[in-house]
């Protein structure tokens, strides 16, 4: 199941003035916070290793990161099976940019609230910091609601 993929931003109001990697961040954002926590797959875990190890030591940006890792595309494959159910659960269900129906996306342009749209976010690791708390806490309630 593909959940996301950076080329189906480059199209429609995609803003001209941004490089193409801009349609990504968002996806590698939570990615990279998927992976980092411990829901990466065996995949990541194993086939990505200097890609992973860089990523570990922030030496690559979280999109730097995805578009060498995963190909500008987030799949079940990116996910152990907890993680898949996260995100099946908050990302969404892949259906597609605008069947989206988790509230990641919300939560995403709430962190960044000076962004003129999801692209206008600076790939970084001060980004990652400011969306990961939000990440961590509905992970942890979404944890809860599953006892």
């Amino acid at each position: 199941m593909k959940y996301d993929d950076a080329s189906w931003h480059y199209e429609g109001d995609f803003p001209a003035e941004l490089p193409l990697e801009a349609g990504a961040t968002h996806i590698a954002m939570f990615v990279t916070w998927a992976v980092l926590n411990g829901f990466a797959s065996q995949y990541h875990a194993e086939g990505t290793g200097d890609e992973l190890a860089m990523l570990q030591k922030r030496e690559i940006t979280p999109t730097e990161w995805f578009i060498r890792a995963c190909d500008e595309k987030f799949t079940d494959e990116d996910l152990n099976d907890e993680g898949n159910s996260f995100a099946v659960s908050y990302y969404g269900n892949g259906d597609g940019l605008h069947t989206i129906v988790g509230s990641y996306l919300q939560d995403y342009l709430e962190s960044f609230p000076n962004a003129v749209s999801l692209y206008d976010v600076k790939d970084s690791w001060s980004s990652f910091e400011l969306l990961a708390p939000r990440l961590d806490s509905r992970v942890r309630a979404w944890r809860n609601s599953q006892s």
